[in-house]
């Protein structure tokens, strides 16, 4: 039996349309989501279904009894503190994987363990937290260390279709791994399947190569047919415009320290592999993903 957390989310929907599609007959599939009416047809004539927030103790005691393996993933509440949005949402659940001797947990996290900024990366530290708390357990333990998403540039098609122009707080020139969500899903479906693995650790999935936003900018110019540039943010202004939104000052903060975190290099303390890499290139992603969202 494996538990899927977040199911209709960017990252567990490819999760469970793969599990779907290459699950062994015998490998129950159980997911937990808040409103079931998001599931697609598909999903909810094979999968068992626990409604409810996955960060609710009885829900998830519900959701964990003859598990085998955990998919983790928490939706980073704004609304909260980074060390209650992560680790305390985490809490029940660390409890009832506990109580109910689950084997395996892979969960969603972040690079920078081991850094010398990863004490100071606000939502980063937050969520490598929320991993020692579940590897404190006793459970087999991956945490999937990701970069930035090329997802995140979704939030500024807007933008880019308007204005021509996407925003970050980093220095143009600063190439870091990116990935696309689909490779995080792969990387998932993957050790929950496989479970030979045992112990805590991390598996990063960095992208086929570092880019920079310069190198974003180039490759959107021509996948898109349109010009495309990068303006650099200021952290004052981010920090005015979230608050002005109406996020907690704390979680705020958190965003504007990993920021800050990831342009004095957070995301460069893993060596990339082959192992480590991921096949989804950025121009690929354009034109799959980031186009029709843009060109209308």
């Amino acid at each position: 039996m494996i538990v899927i957390t977040a199911p209709t989310g960017n990252i567990g929907s490819l999760l469970l349309s793969r599990l779907l599609r290459s699950a062994p007959a015998e490998e129950g599939l159980r997911v937990v989501v808040r409103d079931p009416a998001r599931l697609p047809g598909e999903a909810r004539e094979r999968v068992e279904v626990i409604t409810g927030s996955h960060g609710d103790p009885e829900v998830v005691d519900r959701a964990f009894e003859g598990a085998d393996a955990v998919f983790w993933l928490v939706p980073p509440d704004s609304s909260l503190t980074p060390e209650a949005a992560y680790s305390g949402f985490t809490r029940p659940a660390a409890q009832a994987l506990t109580a109910h001797g689950v084997g395996h947990v892979v969960g969603v996290s972040a690079l920078g363990r081991g850094t010398p900024v990863a004490d100071r990366a606000g939502l980063v530290t937050a969520s490598l937290a929320m991993d020692d708390l579940i590897a404190s357990t006793g459970v087999a333990h991956r945490a999937l260390a990701c970069p930035s998403f090329f997802e995140n540039l979704l939030e500024e098609a807007d933008s880019i279709r308007e204005n021509g122009v996407f925003t970050d707080l980093v220095d143009a020139d600063r190439a870091a791994p990116m990935v696309a969500v689909a490779d995080i899903a792969a990387a998932a479906a993957a050790l929950l399947l496989d479970r030979t693995w045992t112990g805590a650790g991390s598996v990063p999935v960095l992208g086929p190569r570092d880019l920079s936003p310069a190198d974003l900018a180039r490759i959107m110019t021509k996948q898109l047919g349109r010009p495309v540039r990068y303006e650099r943010q200021s952290y004052d202004d981010l920090y005015s415009a979230l608050v002005g939104h109406g996020l907690d000052e704390a979680f705020v903060q958190g965003i504007v320290d990993m920021k800050r975190a990831k342009d004095d290099g957070l995301d460069a303390g893993v060596p990339r592999t082959d192992e480590s890499s991921s096949p989804t290139t950025f121009e690929q992603w354009c034109v799959q993903v980031l186009k029709p969202a843009v060109v209308t």
